[in-house]
C-alpha cells in the first residue's frame, strides 16, 4: 500500500504537469495564419496546462488586420508567450516585426534579420498622402505601445515604420529589441530555464521548463490544404488550367474530363483569391485574353487577335496578385512559361489558317481545277463527256479531243468542265 502511494505522488505530478507549446509561423500573415495561430493559443489557453508558448517564426509579413488579431489572442493567452524568429537566414519583417515585439520573451535565431515595417498596400497601389501618413502615425503609436510595455527600444521600433529600418539579431540584442539570441527552441528553452517573465496584464512569472513535455500545434488538415492552395503560383496554375479545361470542353462536347477538372481548378482558384491580394483589372485581362485566343481560332484573324490575346495574358498574370511582398505574387518564370506556350499555339495555328489559305481547295467545283481524267466520248468546242474524280461530267474543249484520250480540267463554267488534252 505504502509504495502503491509512493508510486501515485510520483506519477501524478508528472500527469497533471505543465507542457510547453510550439507554433510555427512560416510564410506571409494572412488570414490562414490568423486563423491557425488564434485557434491555437486559445485552445492552448484553454487548457490551463500550458507552462510556456514558444511561436517560431519566418516571414515576410502581411496583412495588418491579421498581424492584430494574433498579437491579441497572444496577450490574452495567460501564459507566457516566447516569439523566435527562426531558422537561420529567416526573418521578421513587417508584420513579423510587430509579432516578435509583442512576446514576452523576444528571441532571435543568429544570421536572422527583422525590421522593414512601413506600412504598404497589400495590392502594390499608391496611398494617398494624407491617408498614409494617418495609417503611418497609428503604426508607429502601436509598435511603441508594445516595445513601451516589454521594455524595449522605442527608438529603433519606430525607426523600422517609419525609415524601414532592418536589424540583425546582434543589433536587435545589443540595442535592447530583444531579449537573447538563440539557434533553436530548444536552446531558448534551455536559457528561459529560472527567468522571470512579466505578462502583458502585470502579473509575474518565475518559469521553471526543466524536463517539460514540448508538444506542436500544427495547422488542422483544413488549414493545410488551405494553405497550399493559396499559394500564388499555385493559384495562378489553377485558374490558367481550369480556364483551359473550360475551353476544352466548350470546344469538344461530350469529353467530360476536361470540364470537371477545369471546373474544380477553377473554383479552389476563386477559393484562392479570397486569400490572396486580387487585382481584377488583371483577372479580367486573362480571361479577355482567353477570348482573343478563342475568337482568332474561329474568325481567322490573321493574328490582331492573337497578338492581342498575348499581351492581354502577360499584363493581367503580372498584376493579377499585385503585392509588395514577393512570396504573395505568382513567380514570373510560371508567367513567361504559359505566355510562350500560348504564343506557340498561336503561331501554329496562325501558321496553320495561312497554309490552307494557300493550299488549292480539294473539295467542291474549285477543287476539281486542274485533275486528270478520260474523254468519254468525242469532245468539241459544244459538247462531249469525261470521267474525272470518279464522277461523269459535261465537257467542252477548244478543238477536238477523240473518246479515249487523257484529258486535264483547266475551268468550271456552270457545271461544265473546259478541258484540253493531257499528254499524260
Amino acid at each position: 500500500m505504502k509504495k502503491t502511494l509512493l508510486f501515485l505522488l510520483a506519477v501524478i505530478p508528472l500527469c497533471l504537469g505543465a507542457e510547453i507549446y510550439t507554433l510555427r509561423f512560416a510564410g506571409p500573415v494572412d488570414p490562414l495564419l490568423e486563423e491557425y495561430a488564434v485557434s491555437s493559443l486559445r485552445a492552448i489557453a484553454g487548457r490551463g496546462d500550458a507552462r510556456l508558448v514558444v511561436i517560431e517564426m519566418d516571414t515576410p509579413g502581411g496583412f495588418d488586420a491579421s498581424m492584430r488579431a494574433i498579437i491579441k489572442a497572444m496577450l490574452n493567452v495567460g501564459v507566457p508567450v516566447a516569439v523566435l524568429v527562426t531558422p537561420k537566414g529567416g526573418r521578421a519583417a513587417s508584420a513579423g516585426f510587430f509579432i516578435l515585439l509583442a512576446g514576452d520573451i523576444a528571441a532571435m535565431a543568429p544570421g536572422t534579420n527583422t525590421g522593414a515595417a512601413h506600412p504598404v498596400s497589400m495590392t502594390g497601389s499608391d496611398i494617398e498622402k494624407t491617408m498614409r501618413e494617418k495609417i503611418t502615425n497609428d503604426a508607429v503609436s502601436y509598435v511603441k505601445a508594445l516595445a513601451r510595455n516589454r521594455g524595449r527600444s522605442e527608438e529603433l521600433a519606430e525607426k523600422a515604420v517609419r525609415e524601414s529600418r532592418s536589424y540583425t539579431a546582434e543589433e536587435c540584442l545589443k540595442n535592447g529589441l530583444i531579449d537573447l539570441v538563440a539557434a533553436d527552441t530548444r536552446e531558448l528553452i534551455a536559457k528561459l530555464q529560472g527567468r522571470t517573465v512579466t505578462l502583458a496584464g502585470g502579473r509575474t512569472i518565475t518559469l521553471d521548463l526543466r524536463a517539460q513535455k514540448i508538444i506542436a500545434m500544427e495547422m488542422s488538415q483544413r488549414q493545410k490544404f488551405l494553405r497550399t492552395i493559396t499559394n500564388p503560383s499555385l493559384a495562378y496554375f489553377l485558374l490558367i488550367f481550369g480556364l483551359i479545361g473550360l475551353f476544352i470542353e466548350f470546344t469538344h462536347p461530350g469529353g467530360v474530363l476536361p470540364g470537371i477538372l477545369g471546373g474544380i481548378s477553377l473554383l479552389l482558384a476563386f477559393l484562392a483569391f479570397q486569400v490572396l491580394p486580387i487585382n481584377y483589372v488583371g483577372l479580367f485581362l486573362i480571361l479577355l485574353s482567353i477570348g482573343f485566343f478563342v475568337a482568332e481560332i474561329k474568325v481567322q484573324g490573321f493574328g490582331v487577335l492573337g497578338i492581342g490575346g498575348i499581351v492581354s495574358f502577360v499584363l493581367g498574370s503580372v498584376m493579377l496578385i499585385k503585392s509588395p511582398i514577393p512570396e504573395m505574387r505568382p513567380a514570373m518564370p510560371m508567367i513567361i512559361t504559359f505566355a510562350v506556350c500560348f504564343a506557340c499555339i498561336f503561331l501554329f495555328l496562325t501558321w496553320k489558317v495561312f497554309a490552307a489559305m494557300k493550299r488549292r481547295s480539294e473539295t467542291g467545283v474549285e477543287g476539281i481545277v486542274g485533275e486528270t481524267g478520260v474523254a468519254k466520248t468525242d469532245i468539241d468546242s459544244r459538247q462531249g463527256k469525261v470521267f474525272v474524280h470518279g464522277e461523269w461530267w459535261n465537257a467542252v474543249a477548244d478543238g477536238l479531243i477523240p473518246a479515249g484520250s487523257r484529258i486535264r480540267v483547266e475551268a468550271v463554267e456552270n457545271l461544265v468542265l473546259k478541258v484540253r488534252k493531257s499528254g499524260g
